[in-house]
């Protein structure tokens, strides 16, 4: 900023996101160091394609040299003495802190040490990691391109049928300007180690791929969204990587809402789970042209199994929605079960009841959808017009 002139004066250009969208307090996605001769420099993490890179930037060069170490996904970056501490994760490392001492131009990674990690023990079983693939995949616009993580199936220990393909789990992530990314997800894991293929999908609207790619959404939420979580599993079937009979999705909050519209104007998905998912925009204070796009008013439309889960206590989507649809469903003859969470709020807390959500939609989509008996020993809730 030129104060003298109010003018912003780009310090470094680069097709890039530098920062993340503002939702919570104390995102430090820089910090500022110096360098053995005494300059001050930048130490930032940015976003291009998916990928977070740790670039050292000295502004009065105009130069970026780019730190090259393992983390593929980048939050905080805190500045010390020669080194950094970088918040981070990739396919192999689960959420993790840091340590990165530098030369002594600041340019370069010597060393790069983990000094926490959220699960330190997971690393023992990365044999049966799933490793994602960034897949481009058409858009229902011509000659525009969406973005997904995939995840394969895998197992050292088990092989599918021969010709068989995998049942597809789609997950809508919230927001809905949010950005799903390729980081260690070991719930993710729990799916793809028992023989389901996995596509977490940044619909258009998602942040990490650009401003242009961001407004795609604008005006438009409960359609791009809903359009490019369809056609990833149908590029995903022709791809032959999932079986067209056996796909499902699932999303939380505005990804529960994205689930609910592609159950109830689609016919891509065989099932589904919502959680904490909106269901009626109006409840909300969206205008009233946005009552087409509110599932919770179409509910002749739905044709296949869902799950909904809801915490009692949420005060973004009221629990009353839930239970709005889940009737609505139940009376339409539609298989159709409702979890709810005394104590919980936008968003599971509890160990337990997050447990205990992930094994309920694996036995739900098993029994109604995969055609399979789960891996597991869990005991299934009742489902309505079907048990």
């Amino acid at each position: 900023m030129v104060e003298s002139d109010n003018k912003v004066v780009s310090v470094y250009s680069l097709d890039a996101e530098f920062s993340k969208p503002l939702w919570v307090f104390g995102i430090n996605s820089y910090d500022l160091i110096q360098s053995y001769q005494g300059k001050r420099l930048i130490a930032c993490s940015y976003r291009q394609k998916g990928r977070s890179y740790l670039g050292i930037l000295d502004d009065a060069q105009s130069t970026m040299s780019l730190v090259d170490i393992p983390f593929t996904d980048m939050d905080n970056i805190t500045s010390a003495e020669h080194c950094l501490y970088v918040e981070g994760a990739s396919a192999i490392h689960p959420s993790s802190v840091a340590k990165v001492v530098l030369d002594e131009h600041k340019s370069k990674a010597v060393e790069f040490k983990i000094i926490w990690s959220s699960s330190p023990d997971c690393l023992k079983y990365k044999s049966y990691f799933s490793l994602p693939e960034l897949i481009e995949f058409p858009t229902e616009v011509p000659g525009q391109i969406a973005y997904a993580y995939f995840y394969p199936p895998t197992n050292p220990d088990y092989q599918a049928g021969q010709g068989e393909k995998p049942p597809l789990l789609l997950k809508s992530h919230g927001g809905p300007t949010a950005e799903t990314r390729a980081a260690l997800n070991l719930n993710i894991q729990y799916w793809t180690s028992r023989g389901w293929g996995f596509v977490d999908v940044n619909y258009g609207g998602s942040t990490g791929y650009g401003r242009e790619y961001r407004d795609r959404l604008l005006g438009k939420w409960g359609i791009v969204d809903v359009d490019d979580c369809c056609s990833c599993a149908k590029f995903l079937v022709d791809s032959g990587k999932a079986d067209g009979e056996r796909l499902c999705i699932t999303g939380g909050s505005a990804g529960g809402y994205t689930t609910l519209a592609a159950l109830a104007f689609r016919n891509t998905f065989k099932a589904g789970a919502s959680l904490y998912g909106e269901k009626n925009w109006l409840s909300a204070g969206s205008e009233k042209d946005y009552f087409e796009r509110s599932p919770i008013n179409f509910v002749d439309k739905f044709s296949c199994p869902i799950i909904l889960f809801q915490g009692l206590e949420d005060k973004v989507v009221p629990p009353d929605q839930a239970k709005k649809i889940y009737q609505a469903l139940k009376e339409k003859g539609l298989p159709v079960a409702l979890v709810e969470y005394e104590g919980e709020q936008h968003g599971f807390r509890k160990a337990e009841n997050i447990k205990f959500t992930l094994e309920q939609q694996m036995v739900f989509f098993a029994r109604l959808v995969g055609h399979f008996t789960v891996a597991d020993e869990i005991t299934p809730i009742r489902i309505d017009n079907f048990d």
